[in-house]
């Protein structure tokens, strides 16, 4: 008679016979499995498919994936609002953010060899400078192909080098939330010792901007409708915090958290709910980093506020590679790590997509491939 053990052990030589099938297919197989957005009667689905494997044209890089991220953009696009706005996602392959191994490269292909360590760029053809039309327009995920599948093939213009002490799975969490959060504070924002900053909530780009305000010597004050979040942001290093549901008007205790001079900066991610509050918590010379809109699309930005305390509001869309780039030198120097909540199977892709939803989660979600 087998004993418990001898079943659990045949148990995890069954998984491990699996997982090894997979990767044998994902690596050689004329096919792969790959994620696509169906349209369904209420907005889009899931669907799991096998399609052909793609090839590395000239200054191509063929990736096999390992690891994928999710962001609110992307539980977004299986919303019936997304579909009513005449945006059409059916066939395409979800998730802006991973990372993985180079498996093949095409002809002329200068910036990567096989077995390098990357992840994709939000936008795989937004390489430095000021945004364009034509960078914006290929972001992954939407007009530009996705990162949910086993393999896929892009531009090596479109790919990073990841930092050497992350894993796949912590550096599946950066193109997007991460590059956001650096942006914000550092490019657009000149991040300084000593100043402080307003993080709203604790997902993904909060979440980052803590990390990353921390260990520039900056102090993080955060908000959160969850005690145990809070007291998990004051170990990440949050200096403040505030539970925005136990105290409406919470802008009024972070400004005293500052002696009430106000916050130097502030990631504004709430939109309607938020966005005239954290500008009361602003501080003259204050930088608002305006990102996104949770709770809804917010008024305009009030000017004669901004001229008044001598103030800027830039709007933040992810960032360049040469933003991502600068942002891996300063995780690796720090030898930071994002913070991820919980790692789903690549056949969990729709319970992975079911917790973004419902929002009980704190940094970022993760898809193992």
């Amino acid at each position: 008679m087998k004993t418990l053990r001898a079943y659990s052990l045949a148990a995890v030589g069954t998984v491990l016979a699996l997982a090894a099938v997979a990767e044998a297919r994902a690596q050689s197989s004329e096919t792969i499995r790959q994620y696509q957005f169906a349209a369904g009667s209420d907005g889009y689905e899931l669907v799991l498919r096998e399609v052909p494997r793609p090839v590395a044209s000239s200054g191509e890089v063929l990736v096999r994936v390992r690891a994928t991220s999710l962001n609110r953009r992307d539980w977004s696009m299986l919303n019936e609002s997304v579909r009513a706005r005449g945006v059409n996602f059916d066939g395409a392959i979800p998730l802006s953010d991973g990372a993985g191994e180079v498996i093949a490269v095409g002809e002329d292909v200068t910036r990567f060899e096989v077995g390098d360590r990357v992840a994709g760029t939000f936008f795989s053809e937004w390489v430095d400078g000021q945004r364009t039309a034509a960078g914006l327009a290929s972001a992954r995920g939407a007009s530009s192909g996705g990162m949910l599948s086993e393999v896929i093939v892009t531009h090596e213009d479109g790919l990073v080098a990841i930092p050497d002490h992350l894993t796949y799975e912590e550096a599946a969490t950066l193109p997007c939330a991460g590059v956001t959060a650096w942006n914000g504070l550092f490019t657009e924002g000149n991040l300084q010792p000593g100043e402080y900053v307003l993080l709203e909530g604790t997902g993904g780009v909060s979440s980052f901007g803590l990390i990353f305000a921390t260990a520039a010597g900056a102090k993080p004050i955060i908000t959160s409708s969850s005690n145990d979040k809070l007291a998990r942001a004051r170990e990440l290093g949050a200096v403040g915090t505030v539970n925005y549901r136990e105290n409406e008007d919470w802008q009024v205790e972070v400004r005293a958290l500052t002696d009430g001079a106000g916050v130097d900066h502030v990631l504004e991610i709430g939109g309607r709910d938020t966005q005239s509050k954290a500008m009361e918590a602003l501080a003259f010379g204050g930088h608002f980093a305006l990102i996104g809109g949770l709770t809804g699309a917010a008024p305009p930005i009030p000017v004669g506020s901004l001229v008044r305390t001598g103030s800027s509001a830039t709007g933040i869309y992810v960032g360049s590679r040469a933003d991502f780039e600068a942002m891996n030198a300063f995780m690796e120097e720090h030898q930071l790590r994002p913070v991820i909540d919980r790692v789903f199977s690549f056949d969990e892709a729709q319970e992975a997509y079911d917790l973004m939803g419902n929002g009980s989660f704190m940094g970022k979600i993760v898809i193992a491939h």
